[in-house]
């Protein structure tokens, strides 16, 4: 019995070591940890269960049965995240480069249909040279076997991407469907043909970083919703944000202690909004504000950044933000804008989360750039999003609300449960200098009219009271109470029970 259990052990300890003391030494050098530190940071601390240990490859072909390494290249199984069950695999670059083979996507596809069956949310920590060449067809139908369980598991359960090295090729496919998607600078990225492919058919030479580095999915593609500056730094980040989530769609978001008043008065918020229309405000002061403990977890902060997307808790409960920044282009919105805010309204529905937007819009960005790329299509995304979110939906505007993108901000008119506004709020067609000019068009020789006109059009529009009055807005509220407004409005709406007609799914303008 003593030899069996010697074995057992033996064999661990090999399975462990992954592709050897040297690779992992290599890997160190990079500035990365190794499949199995990673997991130990991202999980609670014991609590990982692991599965197929001792799996390895079939493929004989070009001396591969030779090298049948247990694990077969990626870590897989369960554990906790501050008490909350995850299921996570981890691919191991120190085998085999971390390459896809068959077994090594039917021990990350194992995982995906217990998450799917157990109703947990799945982490992939990506760290691959992509599908491995020696097992051919066998390697390319893994990958697409893990797609279609990433589909599957869309809008049922989280899924959250890491990318801690290399992610080429097919590979990008699947962290592309996941709800989130992470990257640690200066050593991960993402990329469907690299920079040698690139070079040979298009003549253009670029670097592996400015190609496909955090940098880049991170400002100009939006393909990542962070960067962070190593791995450690990652999965901390990570823990961070599974906190804020349900673990299926079936459950609530988690409720967290909370040690702040909701009735909580803040006074400089009457003084947030300029004196003059103009002059631009950081709308990230107002979210800090009314958050618990002023915590803050922002999604794609340095993409579109003229809107702000991310978590906060009121009452301990999780909320989605979405706001405008009149700190960037005014706070207008544009494609870029449109399609990041819907991305997470769509991903708070799925998952039952309550939505706070915060408005201060003075329409669409106007332009041939803008129209040319589809900006009516786009546009019309984030309309949809809201239209269809059955969730409790709270809006704040704090200023302008223009034209059709006051429709579009979560309006009354889209089924908005709690729509107020504060005192400084303009809700109109568009801004009285422009309405002046098309309604008195044929006074504009006369400057001592026009700017009597636009003053008559602002005294009329540029306040609340008009959309009060038609019961577009449900209440003009004092900016220093807007917490505790908020909180009493989300807590009202705890029991909200609202149903989209059958439809096998919609049709969103993509």
């Amino acid at each position: 019995m003593k030899d069996i259990l010697q074995e057992l052990e033996g064999r661990r300890a090999n399975a462990r070591l992954g592709g050897g003391q040297k690779r992992i030494d290599s890997q160190h050098a990079k500035g990365k940890l190794t499949a199995r530190e990673r997991i130990e940071l991202l999980l609670d601390e014991g609590s990982f269960e692991e599965f197929d240990m001792f799996v390895s490859h079939r493929c004989t072909d070009f001396g591969m049965e030779k090298q049948k390494p247990a694990g077969d290249g990626v870590v897989t199984g369960w554990g906790t995240i501050n008490g909350r069950m995850v299921y996570v695999f981890s691919q191991d670059f120190t085998v085999f480069g971390g390459s896809l083979s068959e077994t090594h996507a039917q021990k990350i596809c194992k995982i995906m249909d217990m998450a799917m069956q157990n109703g947990a949310p799945v982490i992939g920590l990506n760290d691959s040279g992509g599908a491995r060449i020696q097992e051919g067809v066998a390697s390319l139908a893994g990958y697409a076997e893990v797609f279609q369980r990433n589909i599957m598991a869309s809008g049922v359960v989280p899924q959250i991407s890491v990318i801690m090295g290399p992610c080429a090729g097919g590979a990008v496919y699947s962290p592309a469907m996941t709800d989130f998607i992470f990257m640690v600078k200066d050593s991960s990225y993402m990329f469907v043909t690299g920079p040698d492919v690139v070079k040979t058919v298009t003549n253009e030479v670029v670097t592996a970083e400015e190609l496909g580095g955090a940098c880049t999915h991170t400002k100009k593609s939006s393909v990542a919703d962070g960067a962070f500056e190593n791995d450690v730094e990652a999965l901390a980040e990570v823990r961070r944000l599974v906190d804020f989530l349900p673990l299926n769609n079936r459950q609530k978001p988690p409720v967290r202690p909370f040690f702040d008043e909701p009735g909580r008065v803040e006074a400089s918020l009457d003084t947030l909004i300029p004196e003059n229309a103009n002059t631009p405000y950081d709308m990230k002061e107002l979210i800090l504000k009314i958050a618990d403990e002023g915590d803050f977890y922002e999604i794609q902060q340095d993409y579109a950044k003229n809107i702000i997307t991310g978590f906060i808790r009121m009452e301990g409960q999780t909320v989605g933000v979405v706001a405008n920044q009149p700190m960037v282009l005014a706070g207008c919105l544009d494609i870029d804008s449109s399609r990041k805010a819907a991305r997470f309204v769509r991903f708070c529905d799925a998952f039952e989360i309550p939505i706070l937007t915060l408005v201060d819009v003075p329409g669409f960005l106007p332009g041939t750039s803008q129209e040319y790329g589809g900006v009516i299509k786009h546009g019309a995304k984030l309309l949809f999003a809201y239209g269809e979110a059955t969730v409790p939906k709270v809006t704040v505007i704090t200023r302008k609300a223009y034209g059709g993108a006051y429709d579009v901000m979560a309006s009354k008119h889209l089924r908005g449960d709690f729509n107020y506004a504060w005192p400084t709020a303009e809700i109109a067609v568009m801004g009285a200098k422009g309405a002046t000019e098309i309604i008195h068009r044929g006074d504009l020789g006369d400057a001592e009219k026009i700017a009597q006109h636009t003053k008559d059009y602002e005294d009329r529009f540029a306040n609340p009271f008009v959309a009060a009055e038609r019961g577009f807005i449900d209440e003009v509220i004092m900016p220093h109470s807007t917490r505790r407004r908020v909180s009493r409005a989300f807590a009202s709406l705890r029991g909200k029970s609202l149903k989209n007609p059958w439809k096998k799914h919609d049709n969103i303008p993509l």
